[in-house]
């Protein structure tokens, strides 16, 4: 018999069976509604599954020459981001034993062409454009989807091929819920006719009797309606899906379809999705009774989630197994070993979907723009700027270097653990690379890269920075880095009231010059300067490198007691590390609509928020909190690319710093703002070194390069205990920038004339101390017979109270 006839007589024996069950229908009504379905049904396995989402992606990966990568690695990535061995819409690829054919289809977005990838010992050997047959040293492949959207629901799904199922979860599949999957036609007419004679005996209409090919009908195309209507039309679509696809694509297609519950608020299709969230596993190291579980999940994934119902998860795990013994599959041994197995679930698992809480704010910038008509016709697939590898290594790096945190609060006996944020930003074009918004994103949705909290010393730059700005803008009295400033205790008058703050330990270091007050975060220090410099000068700075209007001009700014965000925090140290430019952090770099036409591409948007000059003086000084300030810990943690950071401690722990491509802010506190009490050297930077570490190791951000001063810059030698330019008696020297014409005078408080600068410098200004605040009096001192008492608390007009008290000792 040919195909066609056996096709027709498959169609005719469906048609009948079903007219028997659904009545009213008709054998007519029944083929014309095969054929209106049929061009449906081509369309969208030609489209794949969710066609009518909302896709988010990452950024597009670059595959590089040399690169360690195998052929299957490779294919795996391709399959993720929609590629197939057959046609796609996105493209399609061959894989050889050593080689990988890409061919980018229609809906393709990172490249058009096609080529041929070789590999030799383990590593891309060539990589072969070819139409031109040229050979390129870089690809770029297309972005990985992260995750999709329907109905305001958000979805995860890992898309697996069938050679990487596992063929035990294979076999817990077919025992749990189709045992003749392999040898029927899409459907068991056995039962079928059970279901129902059970229905029409019990009066009802929701005796279940699905194959695999009848689900996966349904779950793709189908409501949720348990009519026989419905089945009839599941039964024709499953005579479609079983002539245009193999067991095993079904199978495939099944895996990678199938509802298996919730993980927090997002919901999980796919069994390799599933074994993330449950057991933080790849689907190919899953185990008999992880299989089975996973297969008992399928008939009611609320009731059976092993999460919520680990007994009742237990127990339909157990008659999986059962099934899988009756069938053959597993022996008597291995059925009674897997049974008295415990439910074995990760409990610090790895978010079980790709960046959680970046995608929450790609949701969020896209509910600002659009409206929710809009986002249903415009937006079908979002491409983000979210690079896949360095979130991992965000994610490694925040469990990782949380560890040592958990160790000292428990050492203190607290059992209350406090929560992370971190953001990882594109130096230069200020694209947002990694976001991490908590520890467990089922645990809480709160994203702590948004949150306002107090920064503490980490907005001490911004206070020196505009001093610095003296140089170029004007002001009395002009400061350089060596300018000097006495860390004393001192009394601050605003506004008719007192302010008195203090140092970590209660330590002053008396005579500083403003870059070794950095390096020691001196908190008497930093309100000397901006009191100096003017507060309404460094609100004007901090406004202009990102920060909201919520920063006030009063005392405590210059000890970050006004809340700002991580996501800020990233974006103001960006400007340090980029020549002066403040480039508004970014997430969303495309959009593109059902037709395939881009509706939206990303122009970031930029301002010079500081002259270059500037910037590299601060840079400069944030180098050296690093080399011997209160970074110092970052070097003997393993870390040691040229990098220019800072700490913070209010309530909270911070550290913000960068490197010639990466830009990181790291924040550590409790939600509830209690007192951390733990310095942001031992909370925050712990975790910004793992992160840095793991980020070396990527292609992308291997190359570290040392920070080059633009021109107009000049070096010159100083007494640092003067801060002027030293001579040849001077007993302490050390190096120091100055943007050309602001250099200081020769040091006059030791014997010799003859400046150690190798150039002559042309001293159009000089550096001199800051004027001294009014000293802090004695609690005894006599003033008019009374007794002076300082009020406990300053009151200053809407002004926080700041909790920063750091001001560390050099390490």
């Amino acid at each position: 018999m040919g195909a066609w006839a056996e096709r027709l007589t498959r169609h005719a024996g469906i048609a009948i069976l079903a007219g028997m069950v659904a009545g009213g229908y008709g054998l007519i009504g029944l083929f014309v509604y095969s054929h209106q379905k049929h061009g449906k049904l081509v369309s969208q396995l030609k489209q794949g599954p969710f066609p009518h989402t909302m896709n988010i992606y990452a950024a597009p990966r670059i595959l590089r020459r040399a690169e360690a990568l195998k052929p299957q690695e490779l294919a795996a990535e391709l399959f993720a981001a929609g590629y197939r061995q057959h046609s796609s819409e996105v493209g399609w690829f061959l894989l050889g034993d050593d080689v990988v054919e890409i061919h980018p289809g229609p809906q393709a977005q990172a490249s058009k062409k096609p080529v041929r990838v070789e590999f030799q010992n383990g590593r891309v050997h060539r990589i072969r454009d070819l139409i031109t047959h040229e050979l390129l040293r870089s690809y770029l492949l297309e972005p990985r989807l992260l995750t999709n959207y329907e109905e305001r629901e958000r979805r995860e799904r890992q898309p697996v091929r069938f050679e990487e199922i596992p063929t035990v979860l294979v076999q817990a599949v077919i025992a749990a819920e189709d045992k003749n999957f392999f040898r029927h036609s899409g459907f068991d007419p056995q039962r079928i006719l059970k279901a129902a004679y059970v229905d029409l005996r019990e009066r009802r209409k929701e005796q279940g009797a699905s194959t695999l090919s009848m689900q996966l009908a349904r779950t793709l195309w189908l409501d949720r309606d348990k009519s026989w209507k419905r089945k009839v039309q599941e039964i024709l679509l499953t005579v479609e899906i079983e002539d245009r696809l193999n067991k095993e694509e079904i199978f495939e297609h099944y895996s990678n379809e199938i509802y298996l519950g919730r993980w927090g608020p997002v919901s999980l299709y796919g069994f390799a999705a599933a074994s993330r969230a449950f057991f933080d596993k790849d689907l190919t190291a899953i185990t008999l009774p992880e299989a089975a579980l996973l297969a008992g999940i399928i008939q009611r994934p609320s009731a059976y989630d092993p999460l919520r119902n680990p007994q009742s998860a237990i127990e339909r795990r157990n008659t999986v197994l059962l099934r899988m013994r009756e069938n053959g599959f597993i022996s008597d041994e291995q059925y009674h070993e897997a049974v008295q197995s415990p439910l074995t679930l990760s409990k610090n698992a790895p978010p079980a979907i790709a960046a959680p809480y970046f995608v929450d704010f790609v949701v969020l910038e896209l509910q600002r723009r659009y409206s929710q008509a809009e986002l249903d016709t415009v937006a079908h697939r979002v491409y983000t700027t979210l690079d896949l590898n360095l979130q991992k290594a965000a994610e490694e790096a925040v469990r990782e270097g949380f560890r040592e945190v958990e160790r000292r609060l428990r050492a203190r006996g607290e059992r209350k653990m406090p929560e992370v944020a971190l953001v990882a930003l594109d130096r230069a074009t200020g694209e947002i690379r990694a976001l991490v918004g908590g520890r467990d994103y089922r645990a809480s949705q709160l994203n702590r890269a948004l949150a306002l909290r107090q920064p503490g010393s980490v907005f001490k730059p911004i206070v020196y920075t505009a001093a610095l700005e003296t140089a170029v803008k004007g002001g009395a009295p002009l400061m350089t880095p060596s300018t000097t400033v006495l860390d004393e205790p001192t009394t601050f008058f605003f506004d008719d009231k007192t302010y008195e703050p203090t140092n970590y330990g209660e330590r002053f270091f008396g005579l500083l010059t403003l870059r070794q007050a950095l390096m020691r975060s001196a908190n008497v220090a930093a309100v000397k300067v901006a009191e100096t410099v003017g507060y309404d000068r460094v609100v004007d700075l901090a406004s202009r490198m990102g920060m909201h209007e919520r920063v006030r001009p009063t005392p405590s700014l210059a000890l970050g007691a006004y809340e700002v965000t991580p996501l800020e925090i990233a974006g103001a140290y960006s400007v340090f590390a980029n020549q002066g430019r403040y480039v508004q952090p970014w997430a969303i770099h495309s959009i593109v609509d059902r037709n395939n036409r881009i509706r939206y591409v990303s122009v970031p948007e930029w301002r010079q928020a500081l002259d270059d000059r500037v910037a590299f003086l601060a840079l400069s000084m944030l180098r050296d909190v690093v080399h011997s300030g209160t970074a110092a810990g970052l070097s003997g943690r393993g870390f040691d690319a040229p990098a220019a950071a800072k700490t913070g401690t209010s309530r909270d722990g911070w550290f913000a710093g960068f490197t010639s491509s990466l830009v990181c802010a790291v924040w550590v506190g409790h939600d509830d703002n209690t007192d951390l009490r733990l310095e942001g050297a031992k909370s925050a930077l712990p975790i910004w070194a793992e992160f840095m570490k793991r980020a070396r190791r990527l292609p992308e951000y291997q190359e570290a390069r040392e920070f080059v001063a633009p021109a107009g810059i000049s070096e010159v030698a100083i007494d640092p205990t003067t801060g002027q330019a030293a001579n040849s008696h001077c007993p302490a020297r050390s190096r120091e920038f100055f943007i050309s014409g602001t250099e200081p005078p020769l040091c006059q408080s030791h014997s010799g004339t003859q400046a150690l600068s190798s150039k002559p410098v042309e001293r159009k200004a000089y550096s001199q101390p800051l004027p001294r605040t009014r000293e802090r009096r004695s609690r005894t001192e006599d003033l008019g017979g009374s007794e002076y008492e300082p009020p406990a608390e300053p009151e200053i007009v809407a002004e926080p109270e700041p909790t920063d008290v750091e001001s560390h000792p050099l390490e």
